[in-house]
């Protein structure tokens, strides 16, 4: 038991400054993971059943990855590289995409995760859905129809080829999962940008508090935008980041209650492949103990503008310097130095 002495004062304020320390280091995947995957990795017994309860309730994907033959070399660096796609319909609609195969779902939501070698900060790239790209044996297409043409496997090869760079993670979430952990934070705090309205809600612009059913309209609408799916984008990273906010509060952070519960609520709506369990995101928790909300960093991939394809389909066309900038910044890991020179990430 703490003694309560003035003489213990300095002690125990730097025992809990060391113990808050420690708890955000566990549990600060759990924000930036909070859209597809959900796992805190505490001490003792807590630890156990939490590691426990993920690894059991989140699903794995059978088949992540494309033949090694189709991939780019390993970089010499440390930095760790995830995909992470959302989608509507995750349990209901991706058993052949998780298997490797042809799927008749789409991914909503692409971004991709970079995790520098010095672990000080987490990158989150937005991939356009309609980014016109060469889908490896089927030419150009969207970049959201490699999941119909080849399933997850696919997606991988595809943004690889882009990159030239191996991705070491895939997670895929239900957008369900938004609303139940929205639910289970009792609600998250977000700043519109712009008023827009949808079938459901209205949003007026400002700060307002949203609720689950309202934070998964928030993310999904793009009808309502000129823009669409570029202020939906946008809004989705908003969210991610408002969600990190509140997760990563004394009040989250130090209830293992509450936590434990978040991560039961939110695991059946994730799938991840067979490498990404419990035990690898403590291991990266561990190197992200430093890390806080403002130094999780999200742009989007530039693009060139919307244009049309041959065949009459409204595209974003891709920006090629950009990607290859992107590329070369990915396996040399500077991602920051580009962030910085497009003037881009919030």
């Amino acid at each position: 038991m703490p003694v309560d002495t003035a003489d213990q004062a300095p002690y125990e304020d730097a025992q809990r400054s060391r113990t808050k320390r420690k708890k955000t280091a566990r549990n600060v995947l759990l924000g930036v993971v909070a859209f597809f995957l959900v796992v805190a990795v505490g001490a003792g017994i807590f630890a156990f059943n939490l590691a426990n309860s993920f690894n059991s309730k989140s699903q794995k994907i059978e088949q992540a990855f494309p033949a090694e033959s189709a991939r780019p070399a390993e970089t010499k660096t440390d930095a760790v590289n995830l995909l992470l796609l959302g989608s509507d319909s995750r349990a209901a609609a991706l058993g052949d995409a998780e298997a490797g195969g042809a799927s008749d779902q789409r991914s909503d939501t692409m971004m991709w995760v970079h995790i520098p070698a010095d672990r000080k900060n987490i990158y989150m790239m937005s991939v356009m859905r309609d980014t016109w790209v060469q889908i490896p044996g089927h030419g150009e297409a969207k970049m959201n129809a490699a999941m119909a043409l080849g399933g997850i496997p696919l997606v991988v090869q595809t943004l690889e080829g882009m990159f030239d760079t191996r991705l070491d993670h895939v997670a895929v979430v239900d957008f369900e999962g938004f609303k139940a952990m929205t639910d289970a934070l009792g609600g998250v705090n977000v700043n519109v940008p712009t008023a827009f309205n949808t079938k459901q809600f209205s949003f007026t612009a400002g700060k307002q508090q949203l609720s689950g059913e309202q934070a998964l309209a928030f993310v999904r609408e793009r009808k309502a935008f000129s823009d669409g799916d570029y202020q939906r984008v946008k809004n989705q990273q908003l969210f991610l980041k408002a969600l990190m906010s509140k997760f990563l509060t004394a009040e989250t952070l130090t209830n293992p209650v509450r936590i434990s519960s978040l991560v039961d609520t939110v695991s059946p709506y994730v799938s991840v492949d067979k490498s990404l369990d419990a035990a690898a995101v403590a291991s990266l928790a561990v190197g992200l103990r430093d890390v806080r909300t403002a130094d999780v960093v999200s742009f989007t991939l530039p693009t060139s503008g919307i244009g049309t394809s041959a065949d009459g389909q409204s595209i974003v066309l891709r920006d090629d310097d950009a990607i290859a900038k992107v590329a070369g910044a990915l396996r040399g890991d500077t991602l920051a130095e580009f962030v910085a020179s497009i003037g881009s990430g919030s």
